[in-house]
């Protein structure tokens, strides 16, 4: 396996990254650790988890299959900034939160340090240098290694970077952006941008949360196993008829070059420019053996260019920028979110 560099540091990860929203609920916690498991001994040592996952669960689930001597030989990643409860202080991007979040983090992971720490939406109401102070402070006490950010627009990683380099603070190395074939907006402005600072790419829903895959027949009645019938209107939103039918068309190429739809979907974001890792979500062992196959594979011009004629470079089918709180372009006729905290409500 190629492993390669994350951002400018020295530190090589996996292409692939096991994401693990799933662990903890719906997948039962012997499954996840075994699941996790599994994906190490495959070569994986890339893991990105998030505070709100499962109010806290999947962080404690991460933790407890790294307790057996795993921890050393994993980059290990999780995020902070929705709602961890109803006080109106646990959340966002302050000093405040962030400083409470990590020690929270820290607990659950089982962990002394953590190797990338992401915030995981903008804000527009706190001063990007208060956010990055406290991240700087985190790295100059040990607990942090790394800095990134997640969803955020191009502008605002720009004015990161330039906020960092100005006053002496920890800089983001990586940017976790939705991306996948359906929706390859980023390509515009954030691609180039990391080209020429060296940020890591690390995208989430590779699969478009499986129209790739074939888990839509059509935009309306969803399995009753999908994500989008699981969770909150948010997902159900993303589900286009445009990404369904081109889905479709995926599987037909998938068909004729031998591999399932869902792995020339993840192929197909692993080795787009700019990508260090994209980010799989496997709810099943199936799901992510089927994942795991992609590992050494490489997508030759002729598929990516017959790629290209599904979706244009930069256009988009299906919105998955719907939780993004500052994308204006709308894919679909669906309306945008009351409150980005529809996604991840406090128990």
């Amino acid at each position: 396996m190629e492993y390669r560099l994350l951002g400018p540091t020295g530190v090589r990860v996996s292409p692939l990254c096991l994401g693990t929203m799933n662990f903890g609920g719906p997948t039962g916690e012997a499954d996840s650790i075994r699941m996790i498991h599994q994906a190490l001994d495959a070569g994986i040592n890339f893991l990105d988890s998030a505070n709100v996952y499962n109010d806290g669960e999947s962080e404690r689930v991460v933790g407890k299959a790294l307790g057996d001597g795993r921890r050393q030989r994993v980059v290990l990643a999780t995020k902070v900034h929705f709602p961890m409860s109803k006080d109106p202080n646990d959340r966002g991007n302050s000093r405040r939160h962030i400083l409470q979040a990590i020690e929270d983090s820290l607990r659950r992971l089982n962990t002394e340090w953590i190797d990338l720490y992401q915030i995981h939406r903008p804000v527009f109401d706190v001063p990007q240098q208060e956010t990055l102070s406290a991240l700087h402070d985190l790295v100059r006490d040990g607990k942090v290694r790394y800095v990134g950010c997640s969803t955020f627009p191009a502008w605002m990683v720009m004015e990161a970077l330039g906020i960092s380099e100005r006053d002496g603070l920890v800089r983001y190395v990586s940017e976790q952006p939705p991306y996948n074939l359906l929706d390859r907006r980023i390509e515009n402005e954030l691609i180039p941008l990391a080209q020429r600072y060296g940020l890591g790419i690390l995208p989430w829903s590779p699969l478009a949360m499986g129209m790739l895959a074939g888990r839509y027949e059509r935009a309306d009645g969803h399995p009753a196993d999908s994500r989008a019938a699981r969770v909150g209107t948010y997902a159900a939103a993303r589900i286009s008829e445009a990404g369904v039918a081109a889905g479709r068309k995926l599987a037909e190429l998938a068909l004729a070059r031998g591999v399932t739809g869902s792995q020339l979907a993840l192929l197909w974001v692993k080795d787009q420019p700019a990508v260090t890792a994209p980010i799989i979500g496997p709810r099943t062992e199936a799901q992510l053996q089927d994942a795991l196959s992609v590992l050494d594979l490489r997508l030759d011009e002729q598929t990516a260019a017959a790629l290209d004629q599904i979706v244009p470079p930069g256009s988009a089918v299906a919105d998955f920028h719907n939780t993004s709180g500052w994308m204006k372009m709308r894919v679909t006729s669906t309306a945008p979110l009351a409150s980005l905290d529809e996604m991840y409500l406090p128990r």
